[in-house]
């Protein structure tokens, strides 16, 4: 690493610590004693998303996490579960390797975890993923919930 200040290409690591991005270290010049602080990040391989229009952008977490948010508006579900959900979710797109996911994919894993976090919010959020255009649509997915909890009861 060469010092900034004199450009002297050797410097000595005086503190290394761990943050939410990566790691921070401390540095001191060999040559000129003055200190300086670089951070190292993790870069990820980048990750798209195949829409149902075939259009592809890459994935963004935040957009993941509006989503999850609106379906889960006056609830009683912390902003800290909901960044879980999100957590989870991307780390496990990224640890299957690939490149691109279609969006269905995505949508399938936050309508499971919705579902057994809050039957409302599972709800909300499949109306605007499944595209739900009329009362019949509402009803199966209601039916699907109904199914499950039914089955959780006889498993006790």
């Amino acid at each position: 690493m060469r010092c900034p200040y004199c450009n002297h290409p050797e410097t000595r690591v005086i503190d290394s610590r761990d943050t939410d991005s990566g790691v921070r270290r401390r540095r001191e010049c060999l040559k000129c004693g003055r200190r300086f602080t670089t951070y190292e990040t993790i870069q990820l391989n980048d990750l798209y998303v195949i829409k149902k229009d075939n259009r592809r952008e890459l994935f963004d977490r935040e957009k993941l996490r509006r989503g999850i948010t609106r379906a889960c508006e006056k609830r009683p579900i912390s902003s800290d579960t909901i960044e879980r959900i999100v957590s989870d979710i991307e780390a496990k797109l990224r640890a299957s390797m690939v490149t691109e996911v279609k969006s269905s994919r995505i949508g399938q894993m936050v309508m499971s975890r919705l579902m057994r976090l809050d039957p409302v919010a599972y709800i909300r959020f499949a109306s605007v993923y499944k595209e739900f255009d009329d009362i019949d649509a509402f009803e199966k997915a209601l039916q699907t919930l109904k199914k499950r909890k039914s089955k959780k009861r006889k498993r006790r």
